[in-house]
This record gives structure tokens, C-alpha cells and sequence, in this order.
């Protein structure tokens, strides 16, 4: 009898740090000396994410622009079909969009043929403990989605704002453990599901369902073409004069290549480090923010 294979899909809402926490689980399955195959449903035109998860995400599946479930329903079938058939893998990790529910990936793993194969599934979802009282209802029914919540970015939080950030998710995701994470590190054995979980909402029709709320039709996703002879300091001064929820690509600055990453009023650029980045990639930034322009 063939193997059936864990499927783990991460959730959270823009910048909360998912693929910070895939980041990891790649470079835990490998020491450990597991196939895990990414797929990363990416709101916005950018395969920014790819870029950032680095060398060791070559069997990456990037489903660039629009939502698993909607217009690349079919395709996130067809994805794991073939990484099925190409890779093996020993497990799989789907990162949904941050203004996607999570579930509704889950749904499509109840689809034929993937029904067939797919093994143990769970939905992990990331919250930034800064941004714990986010009022959104998207932010609340995401975490009210989870199997499991990774509180991340503790160490930009003192206790008091730590504690309330546990005390939100508890009241959202009562049965739901929280983990607490300082830069997505979290050892794949604590996330991977250890056991199936009982069927939650309209699993058993999962093939025909598609009757929620499409919450990703409240935002948008814009392109930002960041001029390359700026200093540091005026490259970022130019990014956040545009920036919106979440800012995230890759800028050429007199100082060198910068990474972009934004969330809320936090913007920062850094060192490249040992990453490597196309070229053609620098210069770029995605800017996600809702449809009215807030």
C-alpha cells in the first residue's frame, strides 16, 4: 500500500510571517533528510516568495495571482497531482494567501484523485503578536480556522502585549494550541499533523463547494517600479510614502541589494545576506493594500 502524505497548509493574515515559518520547515525537512514540495499561493503577479525562500525550494510550486480557491482551484489540484507523480514528497506544505481563509485550501484536499493519497492535513495559522488585536474580520476567521497557531515576532512585544496577544487567540481559537515562535523557527515534527483530524464544515461536498465570502475581492495587489540610484534611506523614504498593509520585493540601493518587507507602519530593508536574487527581480516591489486605497 502506497504512503499516503501529510499536508500542512500555513495561513495568516498579510506580513504575519508565513513564509518566514516555511523558510525553516525547508531547511528542517532537509537535515532531517525529508522531500517536502512548497506550494505558494501568492497574492500579486511577483513570485517574490519564491525569491525569498531561497536555493532550497527548487520543487516550489508558485501559483502567482488570485486565490486556491477560486480561479486556481483547479490548478492547486493539478499542482499536487504533479507533485505527486514528479517529486514523491514526503510531505507538503501549502502557503495560502494572507487574504485567503486557509480552510478552503483544506476543502480541495478532500477532492478527487488528491483524496486518494493525501494523508494526515492540518491548518496552521501565523499571527503577528503585534498585531494580535487586528479588527479585520478576515484576521478573526482565520485564526478561527486553526489546528494550530504560531504566535510570531514575541520578541518585538514586552509581556503584557504578549500575554494579551495569547489571550486574543485563545478567545478566537479556544481548542486550538499556541506555539510561540521568534523568526518562524519551529521544528517541522511540532506542526505536521501527528494524526488525522475529524472532518470540520462541508468537507463531505468538498468537491462541489464554493459558497463563502471572497474576502480578497477587498484588496489589491500593485506593482512598484523603485528607481536604483537611491541611497538606502531615500529608497525607503520612496517605498513607504506608497506602502500599504503588507510591502514585500527586492530594491538596488547605492548601499547594495536590499530586501523589502512591510507590514502595518513597520518597513524595513535589509541585507541580502547569503541570499541570491535575479536580477531582473531587483527594483520590485508588491505592494498589497485594500481596493479603496487604504
Amino acid at each position: 500500500m502506497t504512503a499516503r502524505v501529510p499536508v500542512l497548509v500555513v495561513g495568516g493574515f498579510l506580513g504575519s510571517g508565513k513564509t518566514t515559518l516555511v523558510r525553516h520547515l525547508l531547511a528542517d525537512a532537509q537535515a532531517r533528510g525529508l522531500r517536502m514540495a512548497v506550494i505558494s499561493n501568492e497574492f500579486g503577479e511577483l513570485g517574490i516568495d519564491a525569491a525569498l525562500l531561497g536555493e532550497g525550494a527548487s520543487r516550489m510550486v508558485e501559483l502567482a495571482g488570485g486565490c486556491v480557491c477560486c480561479s486556481l482551484s483547479d490548478a492547486l489540484v493539478d499542482t499536487l497531482m504533479e507533485l505527486r507523480t514528479k517529486v514523491n514528497p514526503d510531505r507538503i506544505v501549502i502557503e495560502a494567501s494572507g487574504v485567503a481563509l486557509p480552510f478552503d485550501a483544506q476543502l480541495h484536499l478532500y477532492r478527487p484523485p488528491v483524496r486518494d493519497w493525501v494523508g494526515d492535513e492540518a491548518c496552521v495559522v501565523v499571527v503577528d503578536a503585534e498585531r494580535a488585536g487586528e479588527a479585520d474580520p478576515l484576521f478573526a476567521e482565520q485564526v478561527q480556522s486553526a489546528d494550530l497557531v504560531i504566535l510570531s515576532k514575541i520578541d518585538l512585544v514586552d509581556a503584557r502585549a504578549l500575554a494579551a496577544a495569547r489571550a486574543r487567540v485563545a478567545e478566537l481559537a479556544p481548542e486550538a494550541p499556541i506555539l510561540e515562535a521568534i523568526r518562524g523557527n519551529v521544528p517541522i515534527d511540532l506542526v505536521f499533523p501527528a494524526g488525522p483530524r475529524p472532518p470540520r464544515g462541508p468537507l463531505a461536498d468538498a468537491s462541489d463547494a464554493h459558497d463563502h465570502d471572497h474576502h480578497h475581492d477587498d484588496w489589491e495587489s500593485v506593482e512598484l517600479a523603485v528607481p536604483g540610484s537611491l541611497s538606502e534611506e531615500d529608497a525607503w523614504s520612496w517605498i513607504f510614502e506608497r506602502h500599504g498593509v503588507r510591502t514585500k520585493g527586492f530594491v538596488s540601493t547605492t548601499a547594495g541589494p536590499r530586501i523589502v518587507q512591510g507590514v502595518g507602519g513597520r518597513l524595513e530593508l535589509t541585507p541580502l545576506g547569503e541570499l541570491t536574487v535575479d536580477p531582473q527581480m531587483l527594483g520590485r516591489v508588491v505592494v498589497i493594500r485594500r481596493s479603496d486605497g487604504c
